[in-house]
């Protein structure tokens, strides 16, 4: 008898399963003790899982402000910092909108009425939103710290694509004509290396080989955002004008170009090189009374003249420092040879072909 009852103490019960001994007491009546000896038995042929020992969850959802902050700080580490400030603008935005929501809470309709409502300012604005804020929640996705990004479906906008307005060589001349004696060497620099502003702001005397006449720019546009070299062969005009700056140069400053400026951060005057000059170009535009431009346009004018002349693409590749040659050809606004001769045998073919259809048969 598996159950039985013990005077003065109680009842139990007591029962072997696989040579293994089953006993529990002291029960006050004998019903109470069938049920606990029966509910014992199916434990042993039900066994449960032993609880597993408890490790570190996957995130599924987080703060949207924390975030976007993750995702800046990825792009402070590997982009360069205009990038990195013009992702700064359009993070205040949508930190200023859903900085109080988890990122589960932010739904597509929300996101596309982001997207909507910056279509006001131009496509290519709501364009240049959408993209980043795509990129943010796959950042997160990317590291199991969410699991659904709302952008997800959401469809650029149309654009109306146009052919980039590069300034003539007569009116770059104008505008580096009336510049100030440095702006105008900065202005060179650029135009003879053809380099991205950036790119010549952290320029430094070490990076320039009198001797064997080229200097290397640095440059973050590249997978990974590693700081990537490449060295450009100076003209003579450059060559003229590093070498007056060398011989007059500060011993104690390593930069190239370089000036005295207010930091509201430390509240005090520092000196280093150039971060922006953007509202140089406006006023000397205006001085030279010539459509206005920016520095960037004087990389695609030099692209351009290069191609007219029958560079070699590779070559004009590499000097700009692209990594692909499709980004190359969007800085050709010239019309190449092969284009001009397809057009002179089209025009050929043409007149040969109208002058046949309308001469008489004499047989």
């Amino acid at each position: 008898m598996s159950v039985y009852f013990i005077k003065g103490k109680g009842w139990r019960y007591d029962f072997t399963l696989k040579a293994i001994r089953h006993t529990e007491a002291w029960f006050k009546t004998k019903t109470e003790a069938k049920q606990a000896e029966a509910k014992r038995r199916e434990e042993i042929a039900n066994p449960k899982l032993e609880p597993q020992p408890e490790t570190q969850k996957t995130p599924t959802d987080m703060a949207f402000l924390e975030l976007v902050n993750r995702r800046l700080d990825y792009v402070k580490a590997y982009d360069s910092n205009d990038y990195y400030c013009s992702y700064s603008y359009m993070a205040r935005r949508w930190i200023k909108k859903w900085g109080a929501l988890l990122c589960s809470q932010i739904t597509q309709d929300m996101a596309q009425d982001h997207i909507l409502a910056r279509s006001s300012i131009s496509a290519y604005t709501a364009n240049k939103d959408l993209r980043c804020l795509r990129a943010v929640f796959n950042f997160g996705l990317e590291r199991d710290l969410i699991t659904v990004n709302p952008t997800k479906g959401i469809e650029f906008l149309p654009v109306e694509k146009k052919i980039k307005s590069v300034p003539s060589v007569e009116d770059i001349d104008k505008v580096i004509e009336v510049a100030a004696p440095d702006v105008q060497d900065y202005l060179w620099t650029i135009r003879e290396t053809m380099a991205r502003v950036n790119e010549i702001n952290r320029l430094t005397w070490d990076d320039v080989s009198f001797e064997k006449k080229y200097v290397v720019l640095y440059t973050r546009k590249k997978k990974g955002g590693h700081l990537t070299p490449r060295k450009v062969p100076m003209t003579q005009k450059l060559f003229s004008i590093l070498s007056r700056r060398y011989s007059e140069r500060d011993k104690a400053k390593p930069w190239v170009f370089w000036h005295r400026y207010w930091s509201r951060m430390e509240k005090e005057f520092k000196e280093g090189p150039f971060q922006d000059r953007k509202r140089i170009m406006k006023s000397l535009c205006k001085r030279a009374r010539v459509k206005y431009f920016r520095f960037h346009p004087l990389r695609h004018s030099g692209a351009s003249i290069m191609d007219e002349n029958n560079v070699p693409m590779g070559a004009i590749q590499r000097i700009l420092g692209h990594e692909n040659r499709s980004t190359t050809e969007i800085y050709l606004h010239s019309i190449s040879h092969a284009e001009r001769d397809a057009i002179f045998v089209y025009e050929q073919a043409r007149q040969k072909s109208h002058t046949n259809s309308h001469t008489p048969d004499t047989k």
